[in-house]
């Protein structure tokens, strides 16, 4: 299985308009990269994406780098199912997020804890306003019931908890503003679009969880005056990716049941692979 075109999502959950440095970076299989300002110009630079590659009759694959999900228990808690795309609807129906990348991300989660028994599990209130339901601080939360990781965040060097909504490395608030972006565009393309690995792969576009610091080491080797390590890291991995004879391996999972509720990275435990592939598209400078 190889989609025809392969780009790399590089999320952002800053509160206004941002180029450079932690903003949003969509990589091609190409070599190219847009630096877009805004979650609404990701949005419809995804959409235009999509309706190129649907126009031409082909595939893609389009690798998102924030969670999917949540650890084994949330949906149920949130939505009354265990489909973890209920949770999608949820978040895309509750979420405020404006053109000016303004967003009610740290009320979002604050609304969530209110719902749920004990305190938290999201935490990290970067706001000035006391939110009754939001900890500061991660050892204020008690009694929730859920785990700190997901199975494929355990697995994966670096990875952070998808309930941190703050600070350095932080991924909770990207995935609060990063699902919605994603379920606007199943609505936007209904039976287009499958999400991994939720759903059979049978529609042209799928979309996959992606952690490009599983190529850390391969990023740093190929900075550059000028580069910013988002811009590399997209980059890197749609090539990567792309080069890749088949992506059929990376796709299956482990067989672990929780998996079917809290995702997984595409990727995780083919490293090795993934550098080979980066080594003969993209070889490392003085090498």
């Amino acid at each position: 299985m190889k989609p025809d075109r392969i780009a790399i999502l590089d999320w952002s959950a800053a509160n206004r308009p941002r180029t450079g440095k932690d903003s949003i970076w969509l990589g091609h299989e190409d070599g190219r990269a847009q630096n877009l300002p805004t979650r609404q110009a990701a949005f419809e630079a995804c959409a235009a994406l999509i309706d190129d590659t649907l126009a031409q009759g082909k595939t893609l694959l389009i690798g998102a780098d924030f969670p999917f999900a949540y650890p084994v228990g949330f949906a149920r808690a949130l939505t009354g199912r265990d489909d973890p795309l209920a949770i999608w609807d949820w978040l895309v129906r509750h979420l405020q997020d404006g053109p000016d990348n303004r967003s009610n991300r740290f009320a979002l989660g604050d609304a969530i804890n209110a719902r749920l028994p004990g305190t938290g599990p999201f935490w990290f209130n970067a706001t000035r306003e006391p939110l009754a339901h939001l900890p500061r601080k991660g050892r204020a939360r008690d009694g929730h019931g859920f785990a700190e990781h997901r199975l494929c965040d355990g697995q994966a060097k670096g990875a952070q908890s998808p309930w941190k909504l703050g600070g350095a490395g932080s991924v909770g608030s990207q995935a609060l503003t990063g699902i919605p972006m994603l379920e606007r565009l199943r609505v936007a393309f209904p039976d287009r679009i499958a999400v991994w690995p939720f759903e059979p792969l049978t529609k042209p576009v799928i979309l996959a969880e992606v952690f490009p610091s599983l190529l850390a080491a391969e990023v740093a080797e190929r900075m550059a005056p000028g580069r910013v390590k988002d811009q590399v890291q997209v980059t890197a991995l749609a090539r990567a990716l792309s080069a890749l004879p088949s992506l059929s391996p990376l796709l299956e999972t482990p067989d672990e049941a929780r998996i079917a509720e809290e995702g997984w990275i595409l990727g995780l435990g083919h490293e090795p692979a993934l550098r080979e592939a980066l080594r003969r598209v993209w070889p490392r400078p003085g090498g």
